[in-house]
């Protein structure tokens, strides 16, 4: 078999393969793959390639392709049946042939592809002589749409002065085209606007810096991008985008002052703090990077400073310093100005600073007189006599003018008491004696007025101290109460003392202890200085006796280191006291109580009994008249206790008789007089009821009380202290009198109530009730 032979029978094989149904189907869901011509040695399909190109338009149906059975013998008695989608409404079938014809517009982005079946029948019997089979008709792609740019506009921002080849932005296109077929889709980009400035990559569309550019010089470029499909050949359609480049500032470019020399003008009466002026620096950044810094540079910096009004980045001149017009009439400030952000990468273009002059002239004014110094500090001795010179205050007009200035003390009323000034030339004097130990310092405020212009006036402050004289002798620290044993040995301690001293030393005090000259002789005690401002009391001799010498007085003379030094005498009282082992300082200050009383112990053991006999009788007495005032309070209350009634109606007629009884108004105290007893219930009755009758000015009624007053004065067993007895008067009442029957000698037959109905409407009650009675009773 050459090699033709096995050629040929290798073809047939693969041509047999591709016409079994697994073949089939795979070309249906391939739709990539081209479409041949098959034939099978049996029964099997026959087609050619089947594609139709998108958008393709014609009066006439365009031919797709052919379908064909190879039973077909081109007889008609086969018929060609197409269905599946699109069948009979995109693509029509002729059914003796098999040709395919498409009638309409196809779009391959609407639908890339059509997947169809075809059928073979044989027309007498409407059998099928071919199994059904499903193919592919795809459609071609054309360039039919445009490039288009999404994201646009475009807005970028990039550095000023970045370097060549920076990335500032990418634009991107699409294109709806196939990108997997022919040109359509692939797209180039170019830049239409923008050069020299930039550039773009025509296959990403990433723009870049072709320049360095200066945000000073223009901060902003439009730059337009072409996007081309088809690579950009001809027939190829495009799109543009604007992207609109922002430069942003970097701080390249140090601050300028807008003038070389400023002038500007200050009063010398401006106080410190005062505004002088403005100047101002330009800086052709923005923001942070045109913020800057005002510095005064040399000598001027005293009198003068600068600060920057972060708003307008203005330099403020302020005053540091009072200026002085006859001192320096002009001053010649140096400025600089500094970026207060500074970008290292832009150091070499050269410093970031700039320096200016301003001349500065002082204005003169009308000043107030100054004084030599602000604060003035004087001495004086304390105890000088008046008039004495204290210091000399001078202050002078700084004007030209010289005008004469006058002298003041305004420290308050006592202050002038103490100092006087001399009004023409600041001489301070003494108006009283000084006491260091009551004031030590004196402040005081002198003022200094010019004479042609009142109003200008300045103070001064003086402070005056008084320096200490050594005018106070030492003296004892404090009151010193000393005692010795009668059984004291010879050189025994009985007292440590110390000394004070209001003077003010320069140096610690130092005193000197000792016995007085006319007592070391014969002195029963010695002194003993310690050499620390402190002394002992020693005995000299052992044994005292108070029968001899209660009384011990010590004269110790007390010695400072003043200059002139000082001395004092301070006395001493030592008591001799009775004690056997120590001393007992009750007993002793007893002991010497009775001795200056000059009383002996058993004298004052008898006083004590006296006192004390005393005391316990008078208790009793006390204690007798406390019972004797209980037991009285008793009778009185069984006495009044009965004598209470309460009435619940206007009136109870005659039956209260026999719960009220006058003689309440009376004490038992009458009836314990000695007199003879007299019955005197009716009579005090009648006294009380022409009592009710008249009055509290009628003689009844006085003479009543009279007699109770003699009954209580004479009554023995009163007690022996004042008493009050009350009697009320109950008034006139109405002018029918008491309806109560006590002393009435008339009996409740006799008695006639017609009268009640003339006493009106409250009584009309009490008229009935008596009326029904007597009725009753007659």
């Amino acid at each position: 078999m050459n090699c033709s032979t096995l050629l040929c029978l290798m073809l047939t094989v693969v041509q047999l393969w591709l016409c079994s149904p697994t073949t089939q189907n795979y070309s249906a869901q391939n739709t990539d793959q081209s479409f041949t011509t098959v034939r099978r040695v049996k029964r099997g399909w026959i087609w050619e390639p089947l594609f139709v190109t998108e958008e393709q338009t014609s009066r006439m149906p365009v031919y797709v392709g052919q379908l064909k059975s190879d039973l077909d013998k081109q007889d008609g008695n086969l018929q060609y049946i197409l269905t599946g989608e699109g069948a009979g409404s995109i693509f029509i079938i002729d059914e003796y042939n098999g040709k395919i014809y498409v009638i309409q517009k196809v779009d391959r982005e609407e639908k890339p592809f059509y997947i169809l079946r075809a059928q073979a029948l044989n027309r007498n019997t409407h059998l099928p002589v071919e199994p059904e089979s499903e193919f592919i008709i795809k459609v071609r792609d054309i360039n039919d749409h445009e490039p288009q740019f999404l994201d646009g506009p475009y807005v970028a921002t990039v550095p000023e002065m970045s370097p060549e080849g920076t990335s500032v932005a990418q634009v991107t296109a699409t294109d709806g085209d196939d990108p997997s077929y022919g040109n359509s889709a692939r797209l180039i980009y170019s830049l239409i606007q923008g050069q020299p400035y930039f550039s773009v990559e025509p296959k990403t569309g990433v723009i870049r810096m072709a320049s360095q550019m200066d945000r000073e010089t223009k901060d902003q470029y439009l730059v337009i991008i072409q996007a081309k499909d088809m690579v950009g050949q001809a027939g190829a359609f495009s799109a543009t985008a604007t992207v609109t480049i922002n430069l942003s500032d970097m701080n390249d470019n140090p601050p300028k002052f807008i003038e070389r020399l400023y002038y500007l003008n200050v009063s010398e009466d401006a106080p410190v703090g005062t505004t002088v002026g403005k100047i101002m620096a330009e800086d052709s950044d923005t923001g942070e990077n045109a913020a800057m810094n005002y510095f005064i540079e040399g000598d001027s910096s005293d009198f003068f400073g600068i600060i920057t009004d972060n708003e307008t980045q203005e330099g403020i001149i302020l005053l540091k310093k009072r200026v002085d017009y006859e001192s320096k009439r002009r001053h010649s400030v140096s400025v600089k100005v500094v970026n207060r952000y500074i970008d290292d990468h832009f150091l070499k273009e050269g410093p970031f600073e700039d320096t200016a002059t301003v001349k500065i002239s002082v204005q003169d004014a009308d000043e107030p007189p100054v004084f030599n110094l602000e604060n003035y500090v004087m001495e004086i001795a304390e105890g000088v006599a008046n008039g004495s010179l204290v210091g000399v205050v001078s202050a002078r007009d700084p004007d030209n003018v010289n005008s004469p200035v006058r002298y003041s003390i305004v420290q308050g009323i006592h202050l002038k008491r103490l100092f006087s000034i001399n009004e023409h030339n600041g001489t301070i004097i003494t108006t009283e004696p000084l006491d260091r130990e009551i004031a030590s310092w004196h402040n005081i405020t002198v003022t200094a007025t010019e004479t042609r212009n009142p109003e200008k006036i300045s103070e001064a402050y003086v402070y005056i101290q008084v320096l200490d004289v050594n005018d106070h002798a030492p003296e004892f620290a404090k009151f010193y109460e000393t005692f010795v044993c009668e059984n004291a040995v010879s050189n025994q301690l009985i007292q440590s003392i110390s000394a004070v001293d209001k003077d003010d030393s320069e140096e610690s005090h130092h005193f000197y202890f000792s016995l007085a000259q006319e007592s070391t002789n014969n002195s029963r005690f010695t002194v003993k200085d310690n050499q620390d401002n402190t002394a002992g009391i020693f005995t000299a001799k052992s044994g005292f006796s108070r029968q001899e010498q209660f009384y011990f007085y010590l004269p110790i003379l007390i010695l400072d280191n003043g200059s002139p030094p000082l001395t004092s005498t301070n006395t001493l009282t030592v008591t001799v006291c009775d004690c056997d082992t120590k001393v007992n300082t009750f007993y002793c200050r007893y002991g010497a109580f009775m001795y200056s009383m000059g009383l002996s112990t058993e004298a004052l053991v008898a006083v004590l009994a006296c006192i004390l006999i005393l005391l316990v009788v008078f208790l009793a007495i006390v204690a007798i008249k406390q019972q004797r005032k209980k037991s009285l309070f008793s009778e009185k209350v069984e006495e009044f206790r009965e004598n209470i009634v309460r009435y619940d109606d206007e009136g109870g007629g005659e039956e209260d008789t026999e719960a009220f009884d006058i003689s309440a108004l009376r004490t038992r105290t009458v009836m314990r007089t000695c007199k003879p007893r007299k019955n005197i219930t009716t009579e005090i009755h009648s006294l009380y009821r022409q009592s009710l009758q008249v009055g509290p000015d009628s003689a009844i009624f006085r003479q009543f009380i009279s007699e109770k007053l003699e009954e209580a004065n004479t009554d023995p067993s009163a007690p022996p202290y004042d008493s009050l007895q009350r009697y009320a008067f109950e008034g006139t009442g109405s002018l029918a009198g008491s309806l109560s029957s006590l002393g009435s000698d008339m009996s409740d037959v006799d008695q006639n109530y017609d009268y009640l109905s003339d006493w009106g409407p409250h009584f009309k009650q009490l008229a009935e009730m008596y009326a029904s009675h007597m009725s009753v009773r007659d």
